[in-house]
């Protein structure tokens, strides 16, 4: 890969990466006790989907991409609203940490993580067409994510002890406003 396809590709994994970014900070102030083990799960998830989703959109193709087109925005939407009125009801409920529901565990992970790579199904596609190599792609963009979800999620953690509990009230509100992102941004195109 030339230096040029390179930085475009580097480009790219930045700009997919700032979903994974805002999601995991609102994750790591709004969980529970910070553990590497957790930071990992949600580093890893995060990076495996943005990695996995470049590939997938390469290989499928045209065809099947102009059927999901048409309602991925609402899957996205859909995934990352549920889990931040879920977030929202803990706070206006006064839950505790150790009763809130644990988003760094595998359904409610997947779900997030599934959410903000559905964009990365496209980039794949649009790679087939630039003839950039997307192995190469796919291994810079999950790298790239992995990096800013564990430094972000970290980072969620050192903001949570200064916001306390309206740290889950923050995660709720950054988790449904990047829905409606992606929902207006596929009404206005």
């Amino acid at each position: 890969m030339n230096l040029p396809d390179l930085l475009f590709v580097v480009v790219i994994a930045l700009g997919l990466s700032a979903d994974c970014f805002a999601v995991s900070l609102s994750v790591g102030a709004s969980g529970k006790e910070f553990s590497w083990k957790s930071m990992l799960r949600v580093a890893l998830a995060f990076g495996l989907f943005q990695m996995g989703m470049p590939l997938l959109g390469w290989l499928i193709g045209q065809t099947v991409v102009q059927y999901i087109s048409n309602y991925d925005h609402w899957i996205a939407f859909a995934l990352l609203a549920f889990i931040g009125v879920r977030m929202a009801w803990e706070f206006i409920k006064g839950k505790s940490e150790s009763e809130s529901v644990d988003i760094t565990r595998w359904p409610n992970l997947l779900a997030l993580a599934i959410a903000t790579s559905v964009d990365a199904l496209a980039v794949g596609l649009s790679f087939a067409f630039l003839h950039i190599n997307i192995w190469i792609a796919a291994a810079i963009i999950g790298a790239v994510a992995f990096s800013i979800t564990a430094f972000s999620y970290w980072l969620g953690r050192r903001v949570s002890a200064w916001i306390g509990r309206w740290a889950l009230l923050l995660g709720a509100v950054v988790l449904i406003g990047i829905g409606l992102r992606i929902l207006f941004t596929h009404w206005t195109t």
